[in-house]
């Protein structure tokens, strides 16, 4: 059992007692005990969301010898997490995720509804340009202008982007990876990227 405990820990970063109640909800399955823990994670996670988080850091990251900087401020609930170094190592790697994806945007909310309308009407265009997309069903080309615009949020906002590190999974699981480790509520809140002579 304590085998057990330990490598159930060590896949899950959970608590000694939360791994214990898994893996006897799961009969000693750990693959079964790691679903569980992840659901419960989920439900703790949801609850934690909407707790305001003012403490947190401002993150810089210099690339390409002070060509390519990146400034970007998360948020937690207590400076106690924000002094913790999985914290501090989410901060960086965050800003370098910004430096490398270059992306518009924290969240798909943050878009403006103009912006999105743009790009669905660029989207449907495009599909009206072909013969073959112009012959399809209309709600056959909206699920595709859909999934255009799906594209365009994980290109263009942070928290869908795929995390640079593991491509498997996207920024906004990591976060909720960082609640659930953390036990509080973590936001990206904003960023800038600057690059010399972007804007000449």
């Amino acid at each position: 059992m304590v085998d057990a405990v330990r490598k159930l820990r060590d896949k899950t970063n959970a608590g000694i007692m939360d791994c214990k109640t898994a893996l006897k909800e799961s009969n000693g399955d750990i693959e079964k005990a790691i679903e569980i823990l992840r659901k419960k994670g989920k439900a703790s996670v949801a609850k934690r969301i909407g707790r305001t988080a003012k403490q947190g850091i401002v993150e810089s990251y210099i690339h390409m010898e002070g060509k390519l900087g990146v400034l970007v401020e998360i948020n937690c609930e207590s400076d106690f997490v924000a002094r913790n170094e999985a914290f501090r190592k989410f901060t960086r790697d965050m800003a370098m995720q910004i430096a490398a994806s270059r992306p518009l945007y924290v969240t798909q909310q943050e878009v403006p509804a103009a912006v999105v309308a743009k790009e669905k009407e660029i989207a449907r265009e495009q599909l009206m340009q072909s013969e073959k997309d112009k012959k399809k069903p209309a709600h056959v080309i909206d699920e595709i202008v859909e999934n255009k615009v799906k594209k365009f949020f994980e290109d263009t906002c942070l928290v869908e982007q795929p995390f640079i590190k593991d491509s498997t999974i996207k920024v906004k699981d990591l976060i909720e990876q960082l609640i659930a480790t953390m036990g509080e509520n973590i936001v990206i809140r904003r960023f800038s990227r600057f690059q010399l002579g972007e804007e000449l």
